[in-house]
């Protein structure tokens, strides 16, 4: 698990990267905003689709063969990155995508198919706090590598992947292919329906919602129709499932909601550099991993549903803190950091945990990858 952990961390850390570097990107390849935009958000929702098909297909396939298909895309498209110099950058991200969502959708069905109950709460809060310090440190990676090596430079750090394979193959458990039917359609529908909607939200377009509200018409009448769909009805048939996917999707808007807003208020406020914002974000980030080792343990002793709860609280103190004093100092930004992130790991890493409680073992793939989903979109 710590080794899926760091995989997991370059993974999601290639998604922050970016960030601080497309000024660079658009001006090299003389490229518009909206169009340079796209390397950013055509990761991420790809990253995010990807996600959940992953997850879908560990209910049919051995997760060692999902691991080599989704590592070898990621790692060798990073190895064409490094050569990009024009707009084959964004394809070269797209392919990053397609191969990226293995380490997410498949890190929460691992923990939750071979990790006891007793034990799983410390390796998913190790997971959550792996994604936690990449979008923190993301950014200086990024601002360093890119003023040293050139943006090019980024897909280097994502190959670091490929070297790591070959040990998560040797300490994988082996497992045997399941016989059952494939909703190739129902996937299909998956991603058009929030691929859809992710371009209906935005672009602000009356359009793209039309279209994705007719391709939600259409998936549910499939549903209807499908013996096996891929996303099954019968996982809402457990109330406490909806409602944790409802405050998962909550709660990743707020974190990125946060992670946008507040380096905007250091620039804007403060006359704070890139380098210098990605200083003041990283504390909270290093601390939320460090207090891993014992959110997991304390999450497995007390229970998901108070540690749920105390990371509310704190988020949400958080945010009052911002709304009220936000402009008085950037000490007030990094104090808030350094609450919000642990607590927010925390927050995500007892959702996790109590979803994968709930869960029967033949619904384990499809439901963590619903919640993983709905986690994701918000990117």
């Amino acid at each position: 698990m710590p080794l899926w952990t760091f995989c997991l961390f370059i993974v999601v850390m290639n998604t922050t990267m970016f960030n601080v570097s497309l000024p660079s990107i658009i001006g090299d390849l003389h490229i518009s905003a909206d169009l340079g935009s796209w390397v950013i958000s055509s990761y991420s929702i790809g990253y995010a689709l990807s996600t959940v098909i992953y997850s879908r297909l560990s209910d049919l396939v051995p997760i060692r063969r999902l691991l080599i298909i989704g590592l070898t895309t990621l790692g060798l498209s990073s190895v064409l990155g490094i050569f990009a110099h024009d707009f084959r950058l964004l394809l070269t991200r797209i392919l990053q995508s397609a191969g990226a969502g293995v380490m997410a959708g498949l890190g929460l069905v691992l923990a939750s198919r071979y990790i006891p109950a007793s034990r799983r709460g410390a390796a998913i809060a190790m997971i959550s706090a792996g994604s936690a310090m990449a979008f923190g440190l993301g950014p200086i990676v990024g601002g360093l590598i890119s003023e040293y090596f050139g943006w090019n430079g980024l897909f280097a750090v994502t190959c670091l992947v490929l070297l790591v394979m070959p040990v998560l193959l040797i300490l994988l458990p082996r497992e045997q292919p399941r016989k059952a039917a494939f909703d190739l359609t129902g996937a299909i529908l998956v991603v058009v329906n929030a691929a859809t909607l992710l371009a209906a939200i935005t672009g602000r377009s009356a359009v793209w919602l039309a279209v994705s509200l007719a391709s939600f018409g259409a998936h549910a009448l499939h549903l209807k129709r499908t013996k096996q769909p891929f996303i099954s009805p019968k996982l809402f048939a457990n109330p406490g499932y909806g409602k944790l996917v409802v405050i998962g999707f909550c709660a990743l808007v707020l974190n990125l909601g946060n992670l946008f807003l507040m380096p905007l208020a250091l620039a804007n406020v403060f006359d704070q550099s890139a380098l210098t914002i990605g200083l003041i974000i990283a504390p909270g980030a290093i601390l939320s991993a460090f207090l891993t080792r014992f959110v997991g343990h304390w999450i497995d002793k007390y229970g998901n549903l108070r540690f749920l709860l105390l990371g509310h609280v704190l988020l949400a103190a958080v945010l009052t803190l911002f709304s009220s004093s936000l402009a008085s100092s950037p000490f007030v930004i990094l104090f808030g950091y350094v609450v919000f992130s642990p607590s927010f790991s925390a927050t995500l890493a007892s959702l996790n945990n109590e979803a994968s409680m709930l869960l029967p073992r033949e619904m384990m793939g499809s439901g963590m990858g619903l919640l993983q989903l709905s986690e994701l979109s918000p990117t």
